[in-house]
């Protein structure tokens, strides 16, 4: 049986955000405080993250995240890769390097951004993260998945989603092409990027989000990378059935 654990659900910002008093920000919900978006994958002895947060180290600490087979990458933004140097402890805990998949560009930036990683004269002292990056060409086998890469438009530049199976993982999204669309299709759960209910340029809205769930007919949808605009009770309780807000800490089975 798969299991998808949401490790973060929020914006770049994060929620609550640096001051902000706002009745979110302030809320005693858990489920109002969330840390930056990224779900962990698990089936069969096999863990794979999809994006490493500013908060990775947290994260993993809160939901006992002990090991990792993978990271997928969505894109370069710094609240989906910062917390790639935390692979360290996944390194020395596990004895080996941890696989990175990601587009050609996003590797690219990886490799840019994370540049003391592959340092010769560094790779070895026990101080750097040791990843080895894989370039994203078709669909991508990791342990006992088949993990099919859906590409999407992100404002003016491009993000990768996944599908495990028939469940798919989609965020910081503004558009879906017609073929990508297709590839949603089947679905037992969906997860969604949809920021709040006013417009933005660079991500779906709730009604946009709303609007793809109409389209591709998951049996269940869950909405991620949310901000502070939205409080998780009374936004629920406006949804369809079928669509939740996620929240830190969910975990669904398939």
């Amino acid at each position: 049986m798969m299991e998808v654990i949401f490790l973060g659900t929020g914006t770049s910002h994060g929620v609550p955000m640096i001051a902000c008093n706002c009745k979110v920000c302030t809320s005693d919900n858990p489920k109002n405080k969330r840390m930056r978006t990224s779900v962990l994958v698990c089936e069969n002895g096999c863990d794979i993250l999809i994006d490493a947060t500013p908060e990775m180290r947290l994260q993993c600490i809160k939901n006992n995240v002990t090991r990792l087979d993978a990271v997928l990458i969505t894109h370069i933004h710094a609240d989906h890769i910062f917390g790639l140097d935390d692979l360290r402890r996944f390194n020395i805990v596990q004895r080996k390097d941890i696989p990175i998949y990601g587009t050609p560009d996003t590797l690219e930036g990886i490799k840019r951004i994370f540049a003391y990683a592959f340092d010769i004269r560094a790779k070895n002292d026990g101080y750097v993260p040791r990843f080895s990056l894989n370039a994203i060409d078709g669909n991508v086998k990791i342990g006992g998945f088949s993990i099919v890469p859906i590409d999407a438009i992100h404002g003016n530049g491009l993000v990768t989603g996944y599908r495990f199976e028939r469940f798919a993982y989609i965020t910081d999204v503004s558009e879906i092409p017609v073929h990508s669309l297709a590839k949603l299709m089947n679905l037992d759960v969906l997860v969604l990027g949809a920021l709040r209910y006013t417009p933005h340029a660079k991500h779906f809205n709730i009604d946009q989000a709303l609007d793809i769930v109409s389209k591709v007919r998951p049996k269940k949808t869950y909405f991620t990378h949310i901000c502070h605009d939205i409080e998780h009770e009374s936004t629920n309780s406006r949804l369809p059935e079928n669509v939740e807000l996620a929240y830190d800490g969910l975990r669904i089975k398939l």
